[in-house]
């Protein structure tokens, strides 16, 4: 996600292309190195008993299936002259005297953006050749984001995700509230009284982590909440509850990336020293941001217990450069 967001932004201050792709039946389109049989399907008559089939193409619900249709698309890509990224192997990019040219692949999405409009059509019409491709023209909808752009920037947000997810908790008509937790509550494992029902703590917790997406005003309530997925308390789904709440106020609230924007990369870090009451363990925090446009952000417990104030403070900014890097 972060190199989607990254992405982005450079479409969005450098005016380049934003086009989308999708692949019909990825999985079925790469060959099969291993030899692998299977039982014949149901309802197909043979003469011969115990007779099988010898697969020569992929099939859904192989382990082998993601793989190769990773290495075959790689392969495809590479003969086109795109170079994948070390730091994210899921991003190709091609550079040429007049264009520049990336490509984002998720399974069997593909989100393909550049200055060159020309090329960006050779890709498609390539692709479309050898795995038979849906042009779903310029991007507005990528692994659950709305993306809406003009000419000020891109808007990314959630809002279709974020009004299911309250319309299936039933918080739809709830009154929302201007926080997204009470700053004066400290959540701990053994305050409030077991759920009952620990599953729909669970499953409420994973959609709001997927939230976090576009929201990082959440990411620290939700990273609280979601270390007491063994044994929640009415307490933790109280605080859950209230980020619903919050959401409601603004279920359109998302990023904004400006297309009057520079390229400075600008990092901050934090962290709150012996934040859990638990553990005693402090809690590291950064966002980093290219020009005004935010693209990285993280909350997460440290590892391990620190003596001093100063010493939490530099292990979060050890954490940051390394995201920096």
């Amino acid at each position: 996600m972060t190199t989607l967001r990254v992405v982005l932004a450079l479409a969005s201050s450098k005016t380049w292309f934003l086009h989308q792709l999708d692949v019909d039946n990825a999985f079925l389109h790469a060959n099969l190195e291993e030899e692998i049989y299977m039982a014949l399907p149901q309802r197909l008559s043979t003469s011969k008993p115990n007779q099988v089939c010898l697969l020569k193409k992929s099939l859904y619900g192989l382990k082998q299936a993601s793989r190769q249709w990773f290495n075959t698309i790689s392969r495809a890509l590479q003969v086109l002259g795109y170079s994948q990224s070390q730091a994210d192997h899921t991003l190709y990019t091609k550079k040429t005297e007049k264009s520049f040219t990336t490509l984002l692949l998720y399974v069997d999405d593909v989100l393909l953006e550049g200055n060159d409009i020309s090329e960006i059509n050779k890709v498609k019409q390539s692709l479309h050749t050898q795995f038979c491709i849906k042009d779903l023209g310029e991007t507005k909808f990528f692994l659950g984001l709305e993306i809406a752009r003009s000419s000020k920037g891109i808007v990314v947000n959630q809002r279709k995700y974020a009004l299911e997810l309250l319309s299936d908790s039933g918080l739809l008509c709830c009154k929302p509230t201007t926080t997204p937790m009470d700053s004066l509550v400290k959540l701990g494992a053994t305050i409030g009284e077991p759920l009952s029902d620990i599953n729909s703590y669970r499953r409420l917790i994973e959609r709001l982590l997927y939230l976090t997406t576009t929201r990082p005003n959440i990411t620290f309530v939700v990273n609280q909440l979601s270390q007491f997925l063994s044994a929640p308390t009415n307490r933790h789904q109280a605080a859950a509850h209230r980020v619903l709440r919050y959401i409601k106020g603004s279920p359109w609230c998302g990023l904004f990336y400006p297309s009057s924007n520079t390229h400075k990369l600008t990092a901050y870090s934090d962290s709150d020293w012996a934040g859990c009451i638990d553990s005693r363990k402090s809690i590291t925090g950064y966002c980093l941001y290219i020009g005004s446009s935010l693209i990285s952000w993280k909350s997460k417990k440290q590892t391990t217990i620190e003596r001093s104030s100063c010493e939490a403070e530099y292990r979060a900014l050890a954490a940051t450069v390394c995201e920096v890097q």
